[in-house]
């Protein structure tokens, strides 16, 4: 961690999680400008039914859960995925999301998606903490066949904790996948250097696959590793009072109304870096932000 100076941390910064609705524009802003879904679906298309291979041996039912399943794009892709590999078998597929704006969306994209016959969907509104403590007072310990973790990792208070806690829910034959950011991504560079001087108080903390594979190796699991290449439009982060650009930093610093909450010099220091190769690249005249993602596939 470089120690910068505190920049203005006395100032008026907030993070960009205590605005819901701010956080969900500037998301969906991130998910337009960005290849992150594509380079998601290319998993789940090309490495995934490698991965599933053994998670459905026998089984009269699949039980999946998705913990922090957004509005559910990946998670449909992923079940469809599920159903090619194992046809005709049931699938129970819970949903652990704390906002209630996604969770409809989930529910109006199932609605509006064939060939679900054999899935059933359960939503609980909850974190991923919040789960766990209902599942403790009511001393259950459901075991899955497949639980995903995507992006949301950042949110919780304890990774290692959250790991772990999901990880002993596996069946024999189950897997875990994990996917955060890239080590090799401008997200690393930008955070390491800047998340000292950004208000991430304990709604969201930085977290790469370095971090997920250190905590892994030290609790003797066993992972796959499999780099997702992608990048991020920014372009419109260098247009003073450009909408999107505004909304984009804020998603990149985790910080409510950045532009105009920052102090002028960390705003500068900011924007600058983003421009730099550690984080971007030039191409045709644009700003293209390194996205890349890990997907760490864990064994029970």
């Amino acid at each position: 961690m470089n120690s910068l100076p505190k920049l203005g941390m006395a100032s008026s910064m907030r993070s960009l999680l205590s605005d819901p609705s701010r956080y969900l524009q500037s998301f969906r802003v991130f998910l337009a400008k960005s290849t992150e879904h594509q380079c998601m679906q290319e998993f789940v298309e090309r490495q995934l039914p490698g991965v599933l291979a053994s998670i459905g041996h026998g089984k009269p039912a699949i039980n999946i859960l998705s913990v922090g399943g957004g509005a559910g794009e990946i998670d449909l892709q992923i079940l469809s995925a599920v159903q090619a590999r194992y046809p005709g078998v049931t699938i129970n597929n819970e949903v652990v999301e704390p906002s209630a704006e996604q969770i409809l969306k989930y529910k109006e994209r199932v609605a509006a998606t064939s060939n679900l016959e054999n899935v059933k969907f359960t939503w609980h509104k909850e974190t991923a903490y919040e789960y766990e403590s209902r599942m403790n007072a009511e001393k259950k310990s459901k075991k899955w066949d497949f639980i995903h973790m995507i992006q949301m990792l950042y949110y919780v208070k304890d990774v290692p904790a959250t790991i772990q806690y999901f990880h002993s829910l596996l069946e024999a034959q189950a897997k875990l996948l994990i996917i955060v950011v890239s080590e090799n991504s401008g997200w690393e560079t930008l955070w390491k250097k800047y998340g000292s001087s950004l208000p991430l108080d304990d709604l969201c903390t930085y977290v790469s696959s370095a971090d997920i594979k250190r905590m892994l190796d030290s609790a003797g699991l066993k992972y796959q590793l499999h780099e997702l290449p992608s990048n991020m439009d920014i372009t419109c982060c260098f247009t003073e009072g450009d909408k999107d650009g505004e909304l984009l930093l804020d998603f990149l610093t985790e910080t409510l109304d950045f532009s105009k909450t920052a102090p002028p010099e960390l705003k500068h220091q900011i924007t600058e870096e983003l421009k730099k190769p550690g984080c971007s690249e030039k191409r045709n005249g644009k700003v293209l932000f390194n996205n890349n993602l890990s997907a760490i596939v864990i064994e029970p």
